[in-house]
């Protein structure tokens, strides 16, 4: 499923246009991303936790030379799905 395919099904659920959707989503998005360059948190309950974690700078290795490199430290986005969500995925098989 793509962003179109998410939009599509937003705007026929809710009763909405496909634009209406499209900015609904583009703005739940936008939000998200402002909140964890924040180093904040979001949680929707019943769906899952978007946060950030640290990586520190560690040594990697060039694949095609085999020369170490340095990897710099950053900060990456982690999704954690909550207990209801993994549960409504193992209840289909």
């Amino acid at each position: 499923m793509n962003k179109q395919h998410v939009i599509e099904i937003m705007a026929l659920a809710s009763g909405i246009t496909q634009r209406e959707a499209k900015l609904a989503l583009n703005a739940f998005t936008d939000a998200v991303q402002v909140t964890l360059q924040n180093n904040g948190k979001v949680s929707l309950v019943g769906f899952g936790n978007f946060s950030t974690r640290h990586r520190a700078e560690r040594i990697g290795r060039n694949p095609q030379t085999g020369e170490p490199l340095t990897i710099p430290a950053a900060n990456i986005p982690e999704f954690k799905a909550s207990k209801c969500l993994k549960d409504s995925c193992n209840s289909l098989s």
